[in-house]
This record gives C-alpha cells, structure tokens and sequence, in this order.
C-alpha cells in the first residue's frame, strides 16, 4: 500500500499591505508587514516535517505586481528550502499574480513547476503515480469556466485538480473561474486543490474538494486561525486532510454589549472579558482586535464626546488581558435611551440632518480626508477609509456629537 503526504496552500499574497491598523509602536507594526513572510517560512517549517512529498500553491503567491524584487527573493528563498529536501512545488497564477498583473520574475529552483495559462497542463510523479491538472490565470479577470477544459483523469494515477476560483460565488470574494461542484466531479480526479477564497472549508468529500484559505490574515475581515493543509493519500484515497496553521499575526472582532454597564469600570471590565476570549488560542502571535461597543446605554454621548481617550483606556484594558492586543480600531454602535428634546429655539436636529446629506459638505470632508491620508504611515492609509470610517459616517458623527454638546 504507498502512502505519501502532500501539501496544498493558496494565496499567500506576498507583498500585500496590511489594511488599516493603527498601532503607534514601530516594532508592532514592523511585525505585522512581516507576518505574510514569516507566515510562509511556518508553512515551509511544517512541509519539512511533515516529510511532504510534494506542495501544490493553488493561486495567489504575489499580492500584485512587484515594486522590486523583494518578494520574488522572499519566495524564491523558501520554495528553495524545499528544492534541497527533495520537495517538488507545483504552482498556478491566480488573479492577483496573472500573467498581465506580475510580470517580473526571479529565476526559481528547477524543482518549481507552473501551470500554464493559455491551456490546462498535466505534471505526473511517476514514482507515485501522481497526476497534477492546472490552468493559472492570463488575465485578472478570468470569467471563463476554465475546468470545462481540463483533460481527464490519468489513469492509475491519484489525480489531483489545481484551480484558483470563486466555485458558484463567495460573498467576500470577486467571482472568478466560475464552476460547480458537480463541473469538478465530472472530471473524476481523486482532490480538487482550490485557492482563492481565504477561508478555510472542505466542499465536498468525494472527491475532496478543499479551500485551505489564507496563510495569513490581512485585515478584519479575515479573522481567526490561518494556514494551509496536509493531505493524506493511503492507496490511492484521501485518508486525511489535516489543517497547519501558519499566521504570525491575527485579526479578531469582539462584540461587547455594555447595556447593563453603569459607569466606565463596567464597559473596560466588558471588554477585558472579551479580550479573554479573543486571545484563547493565540500562542505566540500578535492579535489586532477590534472592539464594536453595542447596546442600549447612558454613556453613548460621553463615550463619542471622549472617543481618543476611551479607545486609549481600552487599548490598556486589552493590555492588562494580554502583552500582544493591538487595537485595530474601536466601533461605537450605540443606541443612547430616550430622552426629552430640548428646545434651541430652532430646528437643530433638522440642520444637522442638512448639512450630513449636503453633497459639498461631502466633497469637502473627502478632500480633507485624502490629504490627510498622505501623510499617514504606509499600512495605516492603505485601506478604503484611512481614518477608520468613510466620510458619510465621520461627518454624521461629528454631527452626534455637536449635537450631544448642546444639549449639555
């Protein structure tokens, strides 16, 4: 009976700005700019000792074209790792590193095989009776149902499909290389090695179709554990698809609720109870966390009045839970109780409401917010809104809180 195990991971995104994180220590944000890297020299870590037979990279490897050969070097360094072990790796462009997105290059290790982009291509590992099936992308924006076109299966061989797509469509994911389950059985491969979508999920079972996700997170959208996958291949069946994770930094999201809490104290001791929770299985990372404050409170007006110094004294509560919580942000999503309406004399409520909807208020706020953003550190203005919210919200805040000063 021949047994061998194999790597699967997909986008690794080399090269890809982490979106927003406003942490001031140089060395916290120094970390989090490495963690795509350090998180492939883990992934290469397990794959030696895992004594992988060989390793399938499902799409993405760059984050787009390269600003120098910096992380062409990175990639080179570590599939070179393998190539000294004896460790084949087979690669397939995705959307992010097409042909027309990267096109500088660093001369890989003979180990490293890429699947074509004009039509599927066929490697075999004949000591193992392996046959690998892929087509990388030409084009960012491949529309095509490119499995339709993949030869089939070789017989007597465990016949793996490598393909970057969206399947049918993911909600956090553009739609590319669209296919179905039923496109991907249809081709009689033992396992379907996918990419592009960043979380992790085993599809189908038979044949085994896996999403390994991301090797790292980049931003809060992509929270939780991250890595890639060992697979088990006993006689020719998949025995088992075991999950490494590999991510150096992590994104969390905690939902605090602070209707029962009656005084500052209450809400740092909230969220203390949720840092707990955020961090059960950190190890030795560093977690950007973002705190959504929710609920019915009293202290909605002072806590938007003293926004910079709550979201200090909430980043020291995240402190006293533990050494490596960096706030990514603080959300303020309350709703403050009934009260009765002053009478100014005039319609301020009405004015306020005008001047949120007038379009130049808008143009203005936006004019003011791009400038800023030049002047924000690399990581920190990479993200759709710079200074933590859009221009709508951030204007319609400033109106909450004149509005809350008045009435004082």
């Amino acid at each position: 009976m021949t047994t061998f195990r194999f790597l699967h991971a997909a986008d690794l995104h080399l090269g890809s700005p982490f979106k927003g994180l406003a942490v001031r220590d140089p060395a916290v944000a120094a970390r989090f700019a490495q963690a795509t890297r350090t998180a492939l020299t883990r992934l290469v870590d397990e794959a030696l000792a895992a004594e992988v037979a060989f390793a399938v990279i499902a799409g993405d490897v760059y984050d787009g074209a390269w600003r120098d050969n910096h992380v062409g070097l990175v990639f080179n360094r570590e599939v070179s790792r393998l190539a000294r072990a004896g460790i084949p790796t087979y690669v397939l462009r995705g959307n992010h590193d097409a042909d027309s997105v990267v096109t500088q290059t660093i001369a890989l290790p003979d180990s490293v095989h890429a699947f074509e982009t004009r039509r599927p291509t066929t490697f075999t590992l004949p000591d193992l009776k392996v046959a690998l099936h892929g087509q990388g992308f030409a084009s960012r924006a491949e529309d095509a149902n490119l499995v339709a076109a993949y030869p089939p299966a070789v017989a007597g061989h465990f016949n793996i499909g490598v393909l970057h797509t969206s399947l049918t469509g993911h909600a956090a994911h553009a739609t590319y290389a669209p296919c179905t389950v039923a496109d991907l059985a249809a081709r009689g491969y033992d396992y379907w090695a996918l990419g592009h979508v960043h979380d992790f999920a085993v599809v189908a079972d038979d044949p085994c179709v896996v999403f390994p996700g991301n090797l790292q997170g980049r931003s809060v959208r992509e929270t939780g554990a991250k890595g890639a996958v060992v697979v088990t291949v006993e006689d020719g069946r998949v025995a088992g698809v075991e999950r490494v994770i590999v991510d150096d930094a992590r994104w969390a999201l905690a939902e605090v609720d602070i209707t029962d809490a009656a005084d500052m104290p209450a809400v740092l001791a909230a969220v203390e109870a949720a840092a707990e929770e955020a961090v059960a299985d950190l190890g030795d990372r560093v977690l950007a966390l973002r705190v959504r404050l929710t609920g019915r409170s009293a202290l909605r007006s002072a806590i938007l009045a003293a926004k910079s110094q709550v979201t200090d004294d909430i980043q020291a509560a995240c402190h006293r839970v533990h050494a490596e919580i960096w706030l990514e942000a603080v959300k303020v999503d309350l709703t403050a109780p009934d009260t009765a309406p002053v009478d100014f004399g005039f319609d301020l409520a009405a004015a306020l409401r005008d001047l949120a909807a007038d379009p130049e208020t808008l143009a203005r706020a936006e004019a003011t917010i791009a400038e800023i953003a030049t002047r924000l550190p690399a990581g920190r203005a990479a993200g759709e809104a710079p200074l933590g919210e859009d221009a709508a919200a951030l204007i319609a805040e400033a109106c909450e809180l004149v509005a809350t000063r008045a009435r004082r």
